[in-house]
C-alpha cells in the first residue's frame, strides 16, 4: 500500500513540474519569434506598376468623359489612349445602356405630363446615329474612338444597313408617337444615304415617324448647329411645336429653335461640332 502512494505522489510531482515549466518553454519560444526576422513576401514590381498604372488611368478616364460629357472639353479628334480601356468598359459592359434606360425614363415623364393640343402639331426630334440607331459596333473596330474618325470606312460601314436600334431609344419613339407626336429624325447624313438609311430605321423598328430629313446638298459643308438649327427654325416655321429634342451630339442641342427641351444621350466615342 505504501509503494502504490509513493508512486501516486512521484506521478503528481513529476505534473506539477511540467506544467511550472510550461509557461517557461512558451515564453522563450516567443522571445526567439522576435528576434528572428520573418520571411518577407515577394513583390513582382512590374505586376504593382501595372495595377498602379491602370488605376490612374481609371481615374483621369472617369474625370475626362465627365468633362466631355458635359461639354467642357471641346472640340475633340479622339479619345486620349490611355482612357481607351475605361471607355471600351464603359460602351461594353452595360453602364452605358444603363444610363440610356435612366434617361429615357425621365425624358417619358417629361413626355407624359405635356398637355398636347387636338391640332396634332406637337413635335419631338430625334437624332438618328448613336439616338436612334448605334454605331457601337462600329468603333469598337476603332478602339472605341481612340483612332481617328475614317468617312470612307464609315460610309461604308453605314451602306451595310447593320445599325442596330438602341432599345430604350425605340422605347421612347413608339411612346412618343402612341401620345400623339409628331416625330422628326433629324440626321447629319448625306441626301445619298436616304434609302439605306430609311431601310435600316423600319427594318429596326422606327416605323411611323413623321418626317426623315438628311442632310441636302444646300447645307454641305455647314456645321452641325448651323444645318440643324435651319431645319429646325424650318419645322417651326410649318406651325409645328417642338416640345423635345434628343440626341448624342452637344451640337444637335445648341443653336436656334431647340424646342421646349432638350436631352442629351452619352457619348464619349467621338465629338461633332
Amino acid at each position: 500500500m505504501m509503494l502504490k502512494i509513493k508512486i501516486v505522489q512521484l506521478i503528481v510531482a513529476g505534473l506539477t513540474y511540467l506544467l511550472a515549466l510550461f509557461p517557461k518553454v512558451l515564453l522563450s519560444h516567443k522571445e526567439k519569434e522576435k528576434v528572428q526576422p520573418q520571411p518577407q513576401p515577394q513583390r513582382d514590381e512590374e505586376s504593382e506598376w501595372e495595377e498602379s498604372e491602370w488605376e490612374a488611368n481609371e481615374r483621369y478616364a472617369l474625370s475626362w468623359r465627365l468633362a466631355v460629357e458635359s461639354n467642357n472639353v471641346r472640340p475633340w479628334r479622339t479619345v486620349p489612349p490611355k482612357c481607351h480601356t475605361h471607355v471600351q468598359n464603359y460602351m461594353s459592359s452595360g453602364q452605358y445602356y444603363r444610363d440610356l434606360n435612366l434617361i429615357v425614363e425621365h425624358i417619358l415623364l417629361y413626355a407624359s405630363d405635356l398637355p398636347l393640343s387636338s391640332d396634332a402639331m406637337d413635335a419631338w426630334v430625334l437624332d438618328v446615329d448613336d439616338t436612334c440607331i448605334s454605331n457601337v459596333s462600329y468603333y469598337k473596330a476603332k478602339r472605341f474612338g481612340c483612332d481617328p474618325f475614317d468617312s470612307a470606312i464609315f460610309k461604308a460601314w453605314i451602306m451595310k444597313g447593320m445599325c442596330p436600334a438602341n432599345v430604350a431609344v425605340k422605347v421612347l419613339f413608339n411612346a412618343l408617337i402612341a401620345r400623339g407626336f409628331k416625330v422628326f429624325l433629324l440626321t447629319g447624313r448625306d441626301e445619298s444615304l436616304a434609302k439605306i438609311t430609311t431601310d435600316n430605321l423600319h427594318n429596326e423598328g422606327f416605323v411611323g415617324y413623321e418626317r426623315l430629313i438628311l442632310r441636302s446638298p444646300e447645307y454641305k459643308g455647314q456645321s452641325a448647329v448651323r444645318y440643324k438649327s435651319a431645319i429646325r427654325k424650318a419645322i417651326e416655321g410649318e406651325g409645328y411645336r417642338i416640345w423635345g429634342n434628343v440626341g448624342d451630339q452637344w451640337s444637335d442641342l445648341q443653336g436656334e429653335c431647340l424646342g421646349k427641351r432638350t436631352f442629351k444621350l452619352p457619348n464619349p466615342m467621338y465629338f461633332i461640332s
